[in-house]
């Protein structure tokens, strides 16, 4: 750092060693509590210092600064073996601990403690907007309650001589730590603690190995990636929104460079499903001694089916063949794996899977659950988790493996989600996923399940017919870890045999299947589309903005219109080879160490680029555009109305019951459309409803759907009379009239 005299700039470039490879941003004053403001992004961090008074009692110490303050009570438990001294100031808690004879803090932020906002004082009618600066969340927020933890953190930052970033190892847990030491603590780099899980012998090492510098090429490609999504997010939607608003219409869009190709993908499987033209086929089996046997292929031509007309009665030449196959357990839980498989058997939908694992995580429980790694290292000495988990699961008997089934994918940063052998009560969802993932990871040093697979064949004037079994003859890893497999014993057979009927069955083709959450998620990580982290959340806002419903996700009539409009007139926004170009280029400045600048500013500059000329061609278009989604936000009216159509009012006989929205306390509730002439009304639990298609049992009406987000849904009757509803309290009957 380089300071000429009192109160002028100091110049800091965003390198540890001065290289000039960095990406920088301007900065200055934010507050007048003398917390510094910081300008638009640019080519360098410049800070106006205002002289503080330092409190001299006070001795310098080291500080560790970590993401959540279950992190910072996990670090001081570690370090300070029992003997940490707990603090809490506006109830933000920190410790002490005395490490070796010197002083150690150890503090928390509350995930980002700062965002990105327009810097209005130079983009106030710009557009788009490019002029951008981090600023505190409490300053963009009203009554943002991370405020608190910045007065904290600024306040122990001050007298500390060492600074130690320990958040999440990933590229949002350095930019946050990135922003700390900018921001906070004025300073140009720290030293990094990196660790996968929360336990004390980790936790430990990795204090004792701590890394000289912040990882660089995590923090250049994690802001890279805000100011992308910024730039993106803010400047795209405010389009759409002015399209519309320009044919004197309102409604929230949004569109993002992952969001735009994610609600692409369902609207062409949507436009699949709906073209399709089913296909008529045949197919043809033999009945032999009880058995049922299959021709080896679909008949799709009619005439075809001639050739089996005269079987009956004739005699079949059956042969049985046996194969004994090895069968291994699946790899390791990356994070896409553990989301796809706790729905698949549990429907938890993939963003409550990231909650519920990061509540793991910050319990200790298991490692970190943001990776992409099917890998088990010997580093964590998995024996001994294998014996700590010995006292709950006796399944461990089976882990016979010397070495650990892995996949092929590995992520630098973390090893694969993996159970720590600590316990702790769980409950519900969360036991589910905590289950799952220790059964993954126990199968994994099971031995090869062995299976015998059979296959009876029977051949009559050449035409080969075959039914296949299945049988498990040893479990193994299956004694473990859940696999739908269905067992087929079959009887051996050998000889001749008659053939006592043919069975000629016509179907039809089926249409490819809608998405559900889950594997949305998986096919955006499939497809290199977001990152681990955002992909759950970006499935998410399709649902909150309209676009896609249901649990077997549909593309509504706004999702369509606004895909079609975007194809018309500006498809880039929805091109995913455009995505994955800029999410490779990002992964490209993670990994490297060189020319950090050049490869941050390019990709920069690049996406500001491909904005102005979306821009451009919206603002030719912007009537059309418009006109299109002023017609898809009144299909989506027509489709809540249909939809949240009910029965017969049961008071007035005349009017419909029907599902209606109070914006002023935010809920829905059902109301008679005989209005004003009936005004029974029924109040709703609070959440999304929807009509469902069953009856209720009790008292025959329709149930409906409430749907919360990362919950499953659930039915219920509104029936207030009904037997089903007495101990319910929650959904009040209100009308002037009783039944």
């Amino acid at each position: 750092m380089r300071k000429n005299q009192q109160n002028q700039e100091f110049v800091i470039p965003i390198n540890p060693e001065n290289i000039k490879q960095s990406v920088e941003v301007k900065v200055k004053t934010l507050s007048k509590d003398e917390v510094e403001k910081v300008e638009k992004v640019g080519k360098f961090v410049k800070i106006k210092k205002k002289k503080e008074k330092t409190n001299e009692s006070l001795d310098s110490y080291t500080i560790i600064i970590t993401e959540k303050p279950q992190a910072a009570a996990k670090i001081a438990e570690a370090l300070g073996e029992g003997k940490e001294k707990k603090y809490s100031e506006s109830g933000v808690p920190y410790y002490e601990i005395d490490f070796g004879g010197k002083k150690v803090v150890i503090a928390c932020a509350v995930g980002h403690l700062f965002t990105l906002a327009q810097d209005r004082e130079n983009g106030k009618k710009q557009w788009p907007i490019f002029d951008i600066m981090w600023k505190p969340n409490y300053e963009t927020k009203k009554n943002d309650w991370s405020k608190k933890y910045y007065q904290v953190l600024l306040k122990l930052c001050k007298n500390a001589s060492d600074f130690i970033i320990a958040t999440d190892y990933d590229v949002e847990g350095e930019v946050i730590g990135l922003n700390i030491l900018r921001f906070i603590a004025k300073r140009e780099d720290a030293k990094r603690m990196k660790f996968s899980t929360l336990t004390k012998n980790e936790l430990k090492e990795s204090f004792s190995n701590v890394m000289e510098h912040i990882d660089w090429g995590q923090a250049i490609a994690g802001e890279t990636r805000h100011y992308l999504d910024w730039f993106y997010g803010i400047n795209l939607s405010r389009g759409l929104m002015e399209a519309i608003k320009k044919v004197g219409s309102f409604r929230i869009f949004s569109i993002g460079r992952v969001q735009g190709p994610a609600l692409n993908l369902v609207v062409k499987r949507e436009e699949t499903i709906k073209n399709f033209k089913p296909q008529i086929y045949w197919q043809v089996s033999i009945l032999i001694d009880g058995l049922e046997l299959k021709y080896i292929k679909d008949i799709t031509k009619k005439s075809d089916l001639e050739k089996f007309s005269d079987l009956k009665g004739k005699k079949a030449v059956v042969t049985t063949e046996k194969k004994l196959e090895n069968l291994p357990p699946p790899p390791p839980f990356d994070l896409t794996a553990l989301q796809t498989e706790a729905y698949k058997f549990h429907s938890i939908t993939p963003i409550k899977v990231l909650q519920i694992a990061q509540r793991l995580y910050l319990a200790g429980l298991i490692s970190y659950p943001r990776t992409s790694s099917q890998k088990i290292p010997r580093e964590i000495k998995p024996e001994e988790i294998i014996k700590k988990l010995s006292r709950h699961y006796k399944e461990t008997v089976f882990c016979k493996r010397k070495f650990p089934i892995e996949g092929e994918k590995s992520d630098p940063a973390h090893p694969s989600i993996y159970p720590t052998g600590e316990h702790a009560d769980l409950f519900g969802d969360d036991m589910k996923v905590y289950d799952l993932i220790v059964r993954r990871f126990l199968s994994c040093f099971c031995e090869d399940a062995l299976i015998e697979s059979k296959t009876i064949k029977a051949v009559v004037d050449e035409i080969i017919f075959i039914a296949k079994g299945m049988k498990i003859k040893e479990k193994n890893w299956l004694e473990v870890y859940k696999a739908r497999l269905f067992e087929k014993e079959l009887e051996d057979m050998n000889g001749e045999f008659l053939i006592k009927e043919v069975k000629i069955q016509e179907k039809e083709t089926q249409p490819p299947k809608r998405y559900t959450p889950a594997s949305l998620v998986a096919e955006l990580s499939k497809r290199n589309l977001g990152t681990k982290a955002t992909r759950a959340t970006i499935v998410e806002t399709l649902y909150t903005r309209g676009y896609v419903r249901g649990q077997s996700i549909e593309a509504t009539p706004l999702g369509i219109r606004l895909v079609k409009s975007l194809e018309n007139y500006s498809p880039i926004i929805i091109d995913e080879a455009l995505t994955r170009k800029f999410e490779k280029e990002m992964e490209d400045v993670q990994k490297t160490k060189k020319n950090l600048k050049e490869s941050g500013g390019k990709i920069i500059e690049e996406a500001k680029q491909v904005i102005r000329e979306i821009l451009d061609k919206f603002k030719e278009n912007e009537d059309k555009i418009g006109k299109e989604l002023v017609e898809g936000t009144n299909e989506m009216r027509e489709m809540d109305r249909k939809t949240g159509e009910l029965f017969e009012c049961p008071v007035c006989k005349k009017g419909k019951l029907q599902i209606l929205f109070n914006k002023s306390d935010k809920r829905y509730f059902t109301a008679c459309s005989n209005y004003p002439d009936c005004k029974t009304t029924f109040t709703l639990p609070r959440g999304l409803v929807k009509k469902s298609d069953k009856i209720c049992e009790d008292c025959g009406w329709q149930k409906l759907v409430l749907i919360k987000k990362g919950r499953r849904p659930w039915e219920f009757c509104f029936n207030p009379s009904c037997k089903s509803r007495e101990s319910r309290k929650n959904v009040v009957y209100n009308e002037e009239k009783s039944l």
